[in-house]
């Protein structure tokens, strides 16, 4: 007698099957509010060491010596027009910056002649730290705004550029193989695969660029500004108002922090359709 073995017919999982099967294999479920875990622990560690005196004064102000101070900033010395000012520069800059950057990236990325032209003077100024350029860009520009927005936006558009054009050139070489049999045009090509394929890597971008910002403008505002956080902390330097410098120094990373989320939680909703272990 013999036994015939039959095959068990296999079904394509369904879309809540495969979460659950990431979230087993991958970093698991999400937890809510995760980008303030860190900051907020972080803030206990600081008010603890402050606390119990682990951590004096004359090294780190306390945290609530930092809150006092910040009223007082935001009361009497009018914090509200330096943080405007501030962003003011830091998205001039940052637009700037990610504006051009893309631009010479899909350029170079879409075109050999454009390539042979930008891929390389790009490539140079990696190599030349931005803030080197700055005693030439006062020669050129003067110490005024647009000076720093003009820093800021160089910074910023290296990343955008590096990331962009790797994400351009990284597309599978399948798709164009595939569209050439279902006879879709270059055109049409570059608008439904090319781009939205090196989206990631744009996204990607973006978030170094944005912390880049922050580095540009805490810089910039070092010379000769008559607003802005970094003008404060200027002042606060000459008068030894260590309080005033965290205060800065606070504004600044929340800056970055919030603007870093912000591109975080971007890339999730436009690119829903990828599925990732991070869904």
């Amino acid at each position: 007698m013999t036994t015939t073995l039959h095959p068990v017919a296999r079904t394509a999982p369904s879309d809540t099957d495969a979460r659950v099967v990431r979230r087993r294999l991958g970093p698991g479920k999400r937890i809510p509010f995760a980008f303030w875990i860190g900051p907020a622990l972080f803030l206990a560690l600081w008010s603890a060491g402050s606390a119990s005196g682990l951590i004096p004064p004359a090294i780190l102000t306390a945290p609530w010596d930092v809150a006092v101070a910040f009223q007082d900033q935001w009361v009497n010395h009018d914090l509200l027009g330096n943080v405007l000012s501030s962003l003011q520069r830091a998205v001039l800059g940052l637009t700037l910056g990610v504006v051009s950057g893309a631009v010479l990236a899909v350029v170079s990325g879409l075109s050999r002649i454009g390539e042979s032209l930008i891929d390389g003077p790009i490539q140079i100024k990696r190599s030349v730290p931005t803030l080197a350029l700055i005693p030439l860009f006062i020669a050129w520009f003067g110490i005024g705004q647009e000076m720093k927005v003009l820093t800021i936006a160089l910074i910023t558009l290296v990343p955008i550029y590096v990331h962009t054009h790797n994400g351009l050139r990284g597309i599978d070489g399948k798709y164009a193989e595939l569209a050439e049999t279902i006879g879709i045009g270059r055109g049409a090509f570059i608008r439904h695969i090319v781009l939205p394929g090196a989206l990631p890597g744009f996204l990607l971008g973006l978030r170094f660029a944005v912390t880049s910002s922050m580095l540009g403008l805490v810089v910039v505002e070092q010379y000769n500004a008559v607003s802005g956080v970094g003008h404060m902390i200027t002042l606060a330097e000459q008068y030894g108002q260590t309080d005033v410098i965290v205060v800065g120094l606070v504004i600044y990373g929340v800056f970055g922090y919030c603007a870093d989320s912000a591109v975080r939680l971007t890339g999730r909703k436009v690119l829903a359709w990828r599925r990732t272990l991070e869904d």
